[in-house]
């Protein structure tokens, strides 16, 4: 469709009002964002789409449901919304899940395999009949509910409780949370978990809790974390956290407010607002 150079004008003068009354009382002088946790719908929809962007190079978080594959990271089959791993056990508990909503489901054979790859990179009794069944089953509900209800069991849950304890606004919460997606709870072989990068990062600052200043604080967690995706030959890009979560911090949107813009292993992302 052809615009004349006076519609172009006139639209785009409008867009700036509108982004202007739309952004003010968000982040602008006017105004601050309204104090909401990451549970808040709203937010925890942003928190996908950052997540998704990072595991799936996708703000779609949704159409995640149905990706699987071995990226070569140790832990088997990577999947699904948050990348769940064969290796790790969330995607067993992800098919126990389903498996309890929906029995005599297509996935639900491939349990003792999944029980026996567990803690392994190994593909044994699953392969292409698993992953193609695990792509399928994604147009069902059940299994999605199931890949939601593993999701806030194990990472978004814990880490929201943990961060709200710590004092911290969305942004930190959000932080935490995409820390506990990455690196899980506690260490394993190989790898640093949460609660490492957590207690180093309070070695060196106090987060609000404890009367610190929340910036402060999440740049001692933020250089924890970075040094933890060091310790990881699979993980040696740390543009999760510097060009996107630090950056963030630094320009002061510790309720996430939008618009947000980040770049994640070298694509660019943004987020206008919900």
């Amino acid at each position: 469709m052809k615009h004349t150079v006076r519609s172009l004008v006139a639209s785009a003068v409008t867009t700036a009002v509108v982004a202007a009354v739309v952004l003010t009382g968000c982040s602008g002088p006017g105004g601050s964002a309204p104090e909401t946790d990451l549970d808040d719908p709203a937010k925890k929809q942003l928190a996908m789409q950052l997540v998704s962007s990072a595991e799936n190079s996708s703000l779609d978080w949704k159409g995640q449901y149905k990706y699987i594959e071995d990226i070569g990271d140790g832990r088997g089959y990577t999947a699904g919304i948050i990348g769940f791993c064969s290796g790790t056990g969330d995607m067993l508990a992800v098919v126990e899940r389903y498996a309890a909503a929906r029995p005599g489901n297509p996935l639900e054979r491939y349990l003792p395999a999944l029980r026996a790859v567990n803690g392994s990179d190994a593909h044994t009794g699953l392969g292409r009949p698993f992953t193609e069944a695990w792509a399928k089953a994604a147009s069902d509900p059940a299994f999605r509910s199931a890949q939601d209800a593993e999701r806030d069991h194990s990472y978004f849950d814990p880490a929201v409780e943990r961060a709200k304890g710590d004092g911290l606004s969305a942004l930190g919460q959000f932080i935490y949370y995409d820390a506990y997606v990455m690196h899980g709870h506690g260490d394993t072989d190989g790898s640093v978990g949460f609660a490492t990068i957590r207690r180093e990062a309070l070695a060196k600052a106090d987060p609000p809790e404890r009367g610190g200043d929340e910036e402060t604080y999440l740049h001692a967690f933020l250089d924890a974390r970075v040094a933890a995706i060091h310790e990881e030959p699979s993980h040696t890009d740390t543009s999760r956290v510097e060009t996107a979560q630090r950056v963030f911090v630094r320009e002061g949107k510790l309720q996430l407010e939008t618009p947000l813009r980040w770049r994640v292993y070298g694509e660019t992302y943004r987020v206008d607002g919900h």
